[in-house]
Order: structure tokens, then C-alpha cells, then sequence
């Protein structure tokens, strides 16, 4: 099973690029953070087919989070794991 974790490349309080790194800290996708007043854009590439659940489960709580320091924000997000749109929920259902 492949173990995922985001790295830090670059941070500025309206972007963000994270690279996406296996347990070998070699890097095998990345995300993308841009934001403006009202809205957030999440661009996001994993190369590695098959890890679908786990990018989501690293993604879904970091976009949660920052959802949340901006409450009224709309967010539009591409992400895909080896070619394939992956669909993820960006506020917590409530």
C-alpha cells in the first residue's frame, strides 16, 4: 500500500503548492492552493493510479480546514489520480 503525505513547497497566505510524496519522499503528485476574496481554487495531479481513497482522505481534511478560516468561500477544485477526475467534498456535512 502506498502512504502518501504532503510536503510544503511553497506557502503565501493566498497560495499554496504542495508537493504529494510517498514514503520514500519521492514525489508523485501535487496540489494547488489559489485563493482571492470569496473564492478558492484547488488544482491537485497524483500519478499513481489505484490510491483514489487515500489522496482523498489526505485531501478532504486539509480543503475542510481551510474552509473553515474562510467560511464564506467558493471553492472550484480539479483533482485527479492517474488521469481520473476524483471527486472530493470540501465542507463538512452537517
Amino acid at each position: 500500500m502506498l502512504q502518501i503525505y504532503f510536503s510544503p513547497e511553497f506557502l503565501k497566505q493566498d497560495a499554496q503548492v504542495l508537493n504529494i510524496v510517498n514514503d520514500k519522499n519521492k514525489a508523485v503528485g501535487y496540489m494547488a492552493f489559489l485563493m482571492e476574496e470569496k473564492k478558492m481554487y484547488v488544482y491537485g495531479q497524483l500519478e499513481e493510479a489505484g490510491v483514489e481513497e487515500d489522496f482523498k482522505d489526505l485531501v478532504e481534511p486539509y480543503l475542510q480546514g481551510l474552509t473553515k478560516l474562510k467560511p464564506d468561500l467558493d471553492v472550484f477544485s480539479y483533482l485527479s489520480v492517474g488521469g481520473k477526475k476524483v471527486e472530493v467534498q470540501a465542507e463538512n456535512e452537517e
